[in-house]
C-alpha cells in the first residue's frame, strides 16, 4: 500500500470520521484539505479558489478540483510526507476523479471517495441534521438552505459515483448501514496494508 491516502468526497458522508479513524488506528498524519482551501479563500482570492464566486455549485466544484488537485500532487512531490511511515491521510471534499487521474495517478497515494449518491435530496438532507455538529459550517444554516444545497450534493456524488466507475477508483456509499460502510472499509485498508 502507498504511503498516502486521499479521503474524497461529499459533505457529511464521512470523510473526516474516516480520516480521523486511519490517523488513530495506524498513526497517519492527519491533513484537512477544507481547512487549506479556506486559507486560500481569505488570503489569496486571485487563484479563483472560492465556493462563493457566483457560480453554479457543480461548476464551483469543479474550478476548485482543478485547482487543488495540482496543488495536491506539489504535496506529495515535496516528499514531506515520506519521511514517515505512514505518512498522511488527507480528506478532502472538492477533488473530482478526473482530476485525480489527471494530476495524482501514479503519485505516493491511494485515494477512496465517500458518497451519498443512491438517495433523494430529501433523504440527502436528513443526513446532513443526522450528522451536522457544531464544528461544522452547515450547523448554522437553516432548513431551507440545507434542503437546498442536499439537491447539488446528491447531483455531485452522481457525477463522482460516474466518474469513480470510468476511471476505476474505489467508492463507498454511506448514506444507509454508515458504520458498517466504514468497518468494511477498515477492512479493506488492513487487507491491503497485509498484501505488503
Amino acid at each position: 500500500m502507498k504511503n498516502n491516502i486521499i479521503i474524497a468526497g461529499v459533505p457529511r458522508a464521512g470523510k473526516s470520521t474516516i480520516a480521523h479513524r486511519l490517523s488513530k488506528k495506524y498513526g497517519y498524519q492527519h491533513v484537512s484539505m477544507d481547512s487549506i482551501i479556506a486559507g486560500f479563500e481569505k488570503c489569496f482570492p486571485e487563484t479563483g479558489v472560492s465556493t462563493y464566486q457566483g457560480l453554479s455549485s457543480m461548476d464551483t466544484l469543479r474550478v476548485i478540483s482543478g485547482k487543488m488537485a495540482p496543488f495536491v500532487s506539489a504535496m506529495l512531490d515535496s516528499g514531506e510526507y515520506d519521511e514517515f511511515e505512514p505518512g498522511m491521510v488527507l480528506d478532502m471534499y472538492q477533488l473530482l476523479p478526473e482530476d485525480y487521474d489527471k494530476y495524482l495517478r501514479g503519485k505516493n497515494c491511494e485515494i477512496f471517495y465517500f458518497l451519498t449518491s443512491d438517495v433523494t435530496p430529501e433523504e440527502r438532507f436528513a443526513i446532513q441534521k443526522k450528522y451536522d455538529t457544531e464544528k461544522d459550517y452547515t450547523f448554522y444554516k437553516s432548513d431551507e438552505e440545507l434542503r437546498e444545497g442536499a439537491v447539488y450534493i446528491v447531483e455531485q456524488s452522481i457525477l463522482m459515483k460516474e466518474q469513480c466507475e470510468k476511471y476505476g477508483l474505489p467508492y463507498y456509499e454511506t448514506a444507509r448501514d454508515r458504520e458498517q460502510v466504514f468497518e468494511r472499509f477498515l477492512q479493506d485498508i488492513e487487507a491491503r496494508k497485509n498484501e505488503v
